[in-house]
């Protein structure tokens, strides 16, 4: 019964580390980083992510003005600040919405110290 134990044990261990394990609902991100680049064409969209809600360009909106807003624009790059008690959760929703919307490239920038 012991060898058995044994057996069972490392099939268990040999599955588990051979397998993989697929990355569902992975949002891709790319942080604001200093460097050499080109000026943009059109002014960047700047977009605060706060405990009160969202802002546009400093002008309260909802999530769905945001995105009329932004897909009215055209394209360009939307820089996205963040407050300081935002939650994980309305992070993730944003980032969903603005990686919705084509032609944006989205910037992350981190709460001001």
């Amino acid at each position: 019964m012991t060898s058995l134990i044994d057996v069972i044990f490392l099939l268990l261990l040999f599955f588990m580390l051979s397998s993989t394990f697929a990355r569902q609902g992975e949002l891709p991100l790319d942080l604001a980083m200093g460097g050499a680049a080109s000026a943009p064409e059109t002014p960047p969209a700047f977009v605060q992510l706060r405990e009160d809600g969202l802002r546009l360009d400093a002008v309260p909106t909802t999530a769905d003005e945001l995105r009329a807003s932004l897909a009215a624009r055209g394209e360009g790059l939307v820089l996205l600040a963040l407050g300081e008690d935002v939650s994980a959760q309305a992070f993730a929703e944003v980032l969903h919405l603005l990686q919705g919307l084509r032609g944006w490239r989205l910037a992350v920038l981190g709460p001001a110290p």
